[in-house]
């Protein structure tokens, strides 16, 4: 699983503002780095059906044990309701331990602008 490819969830309407989130992971070990994947599969189907959601992608460097996250809502609302519930909330929790580093990032977009480069998503998290 080295990537993810940018996946619509619902399609938003032209020239609408949304709400960008991005993050980097980066786990202690390589065995954290093959729980998160393992854990990935359930997320990914959450964030697909999650209200407000626009699209999401993964870009995984496994071996490097970093993990990027690209998603775009409708709004922060949307974007906390996922992250404290259905699979998502338990999964975050229990890989806390696991992580050395993770850092976040979120903007303004225009959907005409989706889905956002990895170059822009690097650029923001450093």
């Amino acid at each position: 699983m080295p990537a993810l490819p940018w996946t619509v969830s619902n399609r938003p309407p032209r020239a609408t503002r949304v709400h960008v989130f991005a993050s980097r992971f980066e786990t202690r070990t390589l065995w954290g780095a093959l729980t998160f994947m393992a854990r990935t599969p359930g997320v990914w189907r959450q964030v697909r059906s999650a209200p407000g959601a626009y699209g999401c992608a993964l870009k995984a460097e496994p071996f490097r044990r970093t993990f990027w996250t690209l998603s775009a809502w409708d709004s922060p609302e949307a974007l906390k309701a996922f992250a404290h519930s259905g699979t998502h909330a338990p999964t975050s929790r229990g890989l806390a331990g696991q992580m050395r580093d993770s850092r976040f990032a979120s903007w303004p977009a225009s959907s005409d602008e989706l889905p956002v480069s990895w170059a822009e998503v690097r650029r923001r998290l450093t």
